[in-house]
């Protein structure tokens, strides 16, 4: 009996190592775990796997599946897949199962987080008194009570941001293509466009899947109509920013400062290869060294893509991650997102 190889990728902690292990230890699976990403330079050592996981920082194209000629399913270990070629696994009859709910709560935590290190400049207080200086001069923030926070995207992270918001005692602006009219039977907010929405928002909060119909969904064109002096902060993908039109409103002061745990081509950012001219396309390049001008901004703040990251969700994930191939292996597959 043919043995089924799976293949866990950026796999970086040991109980994440010996829980899959204890989930596959049947004799019937051949296990390979690593801690790296898949890239068309390393694909070669997966080629014989049935089952794939991976994380964001894989991506998975066409050129990518070729290799893998036995594939058969890619879990990926995250609620985006714009990292996967959905189309082309498609035409491979290969089914892609994402992790749909681990961490609505755990995301909407982190963009509070972001949103009162703004309104309370704690990262220069924090700074300036580990350097022994405990002047106040330039640290005043702003109260969060009455103020209006956007937010686009009212799925499952977004619904938690009102709810936290609430707490606030915020006002509370509303975007999205498929409006919850229950959410407005629980909270005091209010259903816009996003052209409503921009220019009367003091802080806006970006919480949409990205795809085709929400890419540079912030871009130059609207950025002018945000209100001024307001707050941007960002921790679903960094596609939704056209990243020059983000530069250029803080330039400008159109926008007060900026919290993001994504940004747009993150992925290059820390290889050296990224600020290669000839290894990325001409726009590439220009949004990669954009990316460099955001992060040396006293008004920006940026986290690594971190904002999924507690020990909760980081536990919930694995389980489903492990869930989803058991249910594939038992022929009752769920949580697809494509399939074959």
């Amino acid at each position: 009996m043919k043995k089924i190889t799976i293949s866990f990728l950026e796999v970086s902690e040991g109980w994440q190592k010996k829980l899959i292990q204890e989930a596959f230890q049947n004799s019937q699976y051949k296990l390979i775990i690593s801690p790296n990403k898949l890239t068309a330079a390393n694909v070669a050592k997966y080629s014989d796997s049935d089952a794939l996981s991976v994380f964001i920082h894989s991506e998975i194209t066409d050129g990518v599946l070729q290799k893998l000629p036995q594939l058969k399913i890619i879990v990926t270990n995250s609620t985006g897949y714009d990292h996967i070629d959905l189309s082309a696994c498609k035409r491979r009859g290969v089914l892609v199962a994402n992790v749909p709910f681990y961490g609505e709560n755990t995301v909407a935590e982190h963009t509070f987080a972001l949103i009162l290190a703004l309104s309370r400049k704690i990262v220069d207080s924090v700074n300036r008194t580990r350097r022994g200086q405990f002047d106040l001069t330039g640290l005043r923030g702003f109260d969060l009570k009455n103020k209006t926070i956007g937010v686009v995207g009212t799925g499952h992270i977004g619904r938690h941001v009102i709810r936290i918001a609430h707490g606030f005692e915020m006002k509370i602006l509303a975007y999205d293509l498929f409006p919850d009219k229950s959410l407005e039977s629980h909270y005091p907010l209010k259903y816009v466009s996003l052209n409503q929405l921009l220019p009367h928002s003091d802080i806006v909060s970006l919480h949409a899947p990205y795809n085709k119909q929400t890419h540079h969904m912030i871009n130059s064109r609207n950025v002018r109509d945000i209100k001024p002096g307001a707050y941007l902060v960002n921790t679903s993908r960094g596609g939704l920013i056209e990243t020059s039109a983000l530069l250029s409103a803080l330039k400008s002061k159109r926008l007060a400062g900026a919290a993001l745990d994504v940004m747009e081509e993150e992925g290059m950012i820390s290889e050296d290869s990224g600020l290669i001219p000839g290894n990325l396309e001409r726009d590439k390049l220009n949004t990669v060294l954009e990316n460099h001008k955001l992060l040396s901004m006293d008004k920006v703040l940026v986290t690594p893509h971190n904002a999924f990251n507690s020990e909760e969700a980081v536990m919930r994930i694995l389980t489903t991650t492990i869930e989803n191939l058991r249910s594939w292996e038992r022929g009752k597959p769920v949580n697809i997102v494509s399939g074959s």
